[in-house]
């Protein structure tokens, strides 16, 4: 038995000497995809590259081995296994052949988070703080107090949580304007305002919304979901019109104001219209939740599109995925109807039959944004109230998967050929 043990401890160390790589999997055999971008994370912030093997595998992750690294993965049980030298000299040249549809990006630097997001409890909760909380991804919460002080310049990468940016307090007027946390939220909103010197809580979340975009155009990374993406634009498209309604400033809407909209100062939609009555449950028509047909849960999916991995490495990056096919969910804005999308915005995930978006990306000056329909990838219909949702049920969730590859991609600087 001694004889044996000690065979065995002396292959494990032939194995160790002769291990180049950790190489994190991210296909169907996967423990734990969701803590896997955190450990890729944390490994950026100990100094160490990480490629990003795009389409391989479910795109895989790979660096120099380290006993810390590969003790850390145990910890957060995500599967990895410790590849030679020649192994991965062999993976590369097969991503690495012209007639692949794979690409190796290398990973530098960690970007670093905001995710804005009011600072009072709300009786819902936001995907992508789960999702950073449970991959155990560092971030920092903004507000408006933040943006407005010019603070976004500290940061890579800013998520928008489901904010009405046009000052309509998303709409639950009819609802909810009774309720204790509505009336909360709307005094907290017009004490801020008043604070910065604006006469409505709309006139404030445009100044907010400016201040994100000059974010944007600056280099700056921006992912929203659910009715933050909706809103983000329509408030930048009424610029200088009071789209209100008396509930929720004090006065009446411009009869006009529909005639007024700007769509050219929009990131995404185009010729949409505005719901002006202050007791419906909704935005714009860009949204499809009360137009769409009947779809029964277990048939509601969406399709990622397909990207030249070597030429397009931005949407490939973003769409990496154990699956393309994924379950979809609904919200504020479920999904954008394909009518009112701007012909420059790149499309990377939709119900064609039904002519929905659901995901989304787009350049505007040196920055980026991506938009992404709904509430949460793992709850089809988040009510009000509802407890959130616990990652520890979807460790391998393909919803979530989408958000964690927008907080990763912007750790590829440029682009660099691996070999």
């Amino acid at each position: 038995m001694k004889k044996l043990i000690y065979i065995l401890l002396f292959i494990m160390g032939v194995q160790q000497a002769n291990a180049a790589e950790l190489f994190i999997n991210m296909d169907e055999t996967q423990a734990n995809h969701l803590k896997a971008y955190g450990i890729t994370y944390w490994i950026l912030t100990k100094g160490q590259t990480v490629d990003w093997l795009l389409n391989y595998k479910g795109g895989s992750f790979a660096c120099p081995f380290n006993s810390e690294f590969e003790k850390e993965c145990i910890i957060r049980g995500v599967s990895y296994t410790i590849i030679s030298d020649a192994q991965y000299s062999a993976i590369l040249a097969q991503i690495n052949d012209p007639q692949s549809n794979m690409e190796a990006v290398k990973l530098e630097k960690p970007p670093k988070i905001a995710v804005y997001s009011p600072k009072n409890k709300e009786p819902w909760d936001d995907a992508v703080t789960l999702v950073l909380q449970y991959a155990e991804i560092p971030y920092d919460v903004v507000f408006d107090d933040e943006v407005l002080e010019n603070k976004l310049a500290l940061y890579d990468w800013l998520h928008l949580h489901h904010e009405d940016f046009t000052g309509q307090y998303g709409k639950f007027w009819a609802m909810y304007h009774t309720a204790s946390w509505y009336q909360n939220d709307q005094a907290y909103a017009e004490a801020t305002a008043k604070k910065w010197g604006y006469p409505k809580v709309s006139q404030l979340k445009l100044a907010v919304a400016k201040k994100i975009q000059d974010f944007v155009v600056g280099g700056g990374y921006m992912f929203a979901m659910c009715s933050a993406t909706e809103t983000f634009d329509i408030a930048l498209a009424a610029d200088g019109v009071d789209i209100c309604a008396s509930q929720f400033d004090g006065d009446p809407m411009d009869p006009q104001a529909q005639q007024k909209l700007d769509f050219s100062k929009t990131f995404a939609f185009q010729n949409f219209i505005i719901v002006k009555d202050p007791m419906t449950y909704g935005e714009s028509n860009i949204d499809v939740t009360h137009t769409r047909p009947f779809v029964a849960e277990q048939n509601d999916y969406f399709t990622l599109f397909e990207f030249s991995a070597k030429t397009d490495e931005i949407p490939t990056m973003l769409c990496q995925n154990h699956t393309r096919i994924i379950k979809s969910f609904m919200g504020q804005t479920t999904a954008f109807n394909e009518k009112f999308i701007k012909s420059s915005v790149l499309i990377m995930g939709e119900n064609k039959s039904l002519g929905e978006a659901k995901y989304m990306h787009g350049e505007i000056g040196k920055g980026m944004w991506t938009f992404y329909g709904g509430h949460d990838p793992e709850d089809y219909q988040h009510f009000v109230g509802e407890p959130p949702t616990d990652l520890k049920l979807h460790p391998n969730s393909p919803g979530y998967r989408l958000i964690l590859n927008n907080v990763l991609f912007p750790a590829a600087k440029r682009k660099k050929k691996i070999t």
